[in-house]
């Protein structure tokens, strides 16, 4: 009896550990993944087989990271990128989603705009930065200006494809109970378009990064983006593989925040219950 139980208890561990293995395969190849790519990097620079002078060693670069974590500077320049990226992505959300929902509950707003939206739709933000440096010059609404136009399409049309998606039949049950447009689109439209706005969001702050870096870059308002541009030209190719893994490892975090927001929001989704069971 005893070996037995035993047995069942072995089997039960193996079973947990076998499911927690599973659960953390994705994120146990994307570690064994970002292992392998800084093995390579290593050794291609250590070997000659690059140069060094462009490309140095991945051990060297996480050093030199290292000694930006400590600098008060750096913090500094991560503290300027992200005010542009969360003022900038807060903006856009506010007019995506007050605009998704007008124009996408409406066929005559969905009609009269549908051609201007795909007007400016494709324009890239860069197209903006010399309008961006008449009007503001190097200062961080420049920076904002190409954000918010980026960040913008991603959460409007989202929230323009949510609203329509309402189903029909739940929408003239809510009509036929007397409930008032807003009434309606808060008990039947808003949360139809809530997977589509939480999508929006994640496309959104990604592209709100790298429209931040990018400005900074080009336009030379104070953040990550301009430090890296200067280390360029100033021949610090060491610390700019550094900054550019920093900001990296920003775009790594914003993501992971996002999708657990996601998930948390959206626990009642059937699409996020499949995934958890998974």
């Amino acid at each position: 009896m005893t070996a037995v139980i035993n047995t069942h208890s072995e089997v039960r561990r193996l079973g947990r550990r076998t499911s927690w293995v599973g659960k953390n395969s994705g994120a146990l190849l994307g570690l064994v993944g970002v292992v392998g790519f800084l093995a390579i990097w290593e050794i291609a620079s250590r070997s000659g087989l690059v140069n060094s002078r462009f490309i140095p060693a991945a051990s060297d670069v996480l050093v030199r990271f290292g000694q930006y974590v400590i600098d008060k500077a750096f913090w500094r320049d991560v503290g300027d990128t992200m005010t542009s990226w969360f003022v900038g992505l807060l903006i856009a959300a506010i007019a995506g989603i007050v605009l998704g929902f007008i124009i996408g509950s409406s066929r005559f707003m969905e009609r009269f705009t549908h051609s201007t939206i795909e007007f400016l739709r494709p324009v890239p933000s860069v197209a903006l930065i010399p309008l961006a440096v008449l009007l503001f010059g190097t200062k961080m609404q420049s920076s904002l200006l190409l954000i918010v136009y980026a960040a913008f399409w991603q959460i409007l049309l989202q929230v323009i494809y949510g609203a329509k998606d309402v189903d029909p039949v739940a929408d003239a049950t809510a009509r036929s109970y007397g409930l008032s447009r807003l009434q309606r689109v808060r008990h039947v439209v808003w949360p139809t378009a809530l997977p589509y706005l939480m999508t929006g969001l994640r496309l959104a702050a990604a592209v709100a990064l790298v429209l931040a870096i990018t400005a900074e870059m080009l336009i030379g308002s104070p953040g990550l983006g301009k430090q890296i541009a200067e280390t360029r030209e100033g021949g610090d190719t060491l610390s700019m593989y550094a900054l550019i893994v920093a900001a990296g490892l920003i775009g790594v975090a914003i993501n992971l925040v996002a999708r657990f927001v996601e998930r948390r929001v959206l626990a009642w989704h059937t699409s996020v219950r499949i995934e958890a069971m998974g």
